[in-house]
């Protein structure tokens, strides 16, 4: 595996997706959450300030999950769509190296978009004089980019060997139900039936705990979790992460071009 290659293949998707209308993303977040800063503490006279500090983190989670799955499912599928990977296979680099430069292409995209509403988020929250906890809120944005990095590792895997309306279905799936696994299992104790127990708890262990790294609630009161939480989240979603690049690469090398 050569970094060179590596570095290269990630360059080029990261200059091919930065192009592709993020900066309307980055527009549209801007214009949206200046309207919230001003419509939303009048609804609630007494949270006004959490409710727009909430509104703003989630709106960040929304349009980078976007971002990750709709761009993700594309990345790999479109080459093979297109036939441009019989162009880049028969070169030096291997399916190995072309799955994990594009993740890290789109990542670094998908960066670069959270610093950029990250500084739009607390211009308007200043602008608009509302109290905010700017270090638990950069630990959540932190936890949010491992999250966004592990769906996009989802979204490749998907597009490795389905259609892209089906690999965006699937994560779009996988998304919601990693965000309710917990509630699943307790949805399959509460139904008594040994069967959907069983389907339940396996659900729970193979699909990624996403709200393992989902720290939005706690840090809009200015809890930042324990060390040993934060540790342990952090390990879980990069291992997930390697686990599913891992999927993508021997489904890529099984497939015959």
């Amino acid at each position: 595996m050569n970094l060179k290659r590596i570095w290269a293949i990630a360059t080029n998707c990261f200059r091919e997706v930065i192009r592709d209308r993020i900066l309307y993303f980055l527009g549209f977040y801007a214009l949206a959450f200046g309207i919230a800063v001003q419509i939303l503490p009048d609804i609630s006279a007494t949270a006004g300030d959490k409710i727009v500090v909430d509104f703003g983190l989630g709106m960040i989670g929304i349009l980078s999950v976007l971002v990750a799955i709709f761009v993700g499912t594309g990345l790999v599928n479109k080459e093979i769509e297109k036939r441009t990977i019989l162009v880049l296979i028969p070169k030096p680099i291997s399916r190995a190296e072309l799955i994990i430069g594009k993740h890290i292409g789109l990542s670094a995209v998908i960066g670069v978009m959270l610093a950029a509403m990250v500084v739009i988020y607390f211009g308007f929250l200043n602008w608009a004089e509302r109290p905010f906890f700017t270090v638990p809120i950069l630990v959540s944005i932190c936890y949010l980019f491992l999250e966004l990095m592990l769906i996009v590792a989802v979204a490749i895997a998907f597009g490795v060997f389905t259609s892209s309306l089906l690999a965006t279905l699937c994560s779009f799936g996988i998304y919601l139900m990693g965000h309710f696994s917990t509630d699943l299992v307790k949805l399959g104790e509460l139904s008594k039936n040994a069967n959907v127990q069983w389907l339940t708890e396996n659900l729970y262990t193979i699909l990624p705990d996403l709200s393992r790294l989902n720290f939005r609630n706690e840090v809009v009161y200015g809890v930042i979790p324990e060390p040993n939480i934060l540790i342990t989240s952090a390990i879980y979603g990069i291992v997930y992460v390697i686990l599913l690049q891992a999927i993508a690469i021997f489904v890529l090398s099984r497939r015959q071009f």
